[in-house]
């Protein structure tokens, strides 16, 4: 049995997003905007090797922990704040049910 959760993305020219999400699909938030045609390239295909899906987290209840390859990939990245993440890393799980973020400006 699948439960939804709701999460709120903000593009980059401030319209909000609210979708609701299959916890059952083993998605990642950078797929999950990517299925709503939501700008968030993903060149490297979700393994944590750019930066092209960063996102920032403000529900702070929601922000997780970075792993090694996400901080390595962070600390070379533009536009980096502290509640940065990269949505590839983020797994849709029940726990992130009210989670906003707005998607970080593109590299230049």
């Amino acid at each position: 049995m699948s439960l939804d959760i709701n999460i709120t993305v903000i593009d980059r020219e401030g319209t909000e997003h609210e979708f609701a999400v299959p916890t059952d699909m083993n998605l990642n938030l950078m797929e999950v905007c990517k299925g709503y045609d939501l700008p968030v390239a993903g060149i490297c295909g979700g393994m944590a090797m750019c930066a092209s899906c960063q996102v920032y987290i403000l529900t702070e209840e929601h922000f997780g922990e970075r792993n090694a390859d996400e901080q390595a990939m962070l600390d070379e990245a533009y536009h980096v704040e502290e509640n940065s993440r990269l949505g590839c890393q983020i797994p849709i799980t029940a726990q992130l049910n009210g989670l906003k973020v707005k998607i970080a400006p593109e590299e230049q």
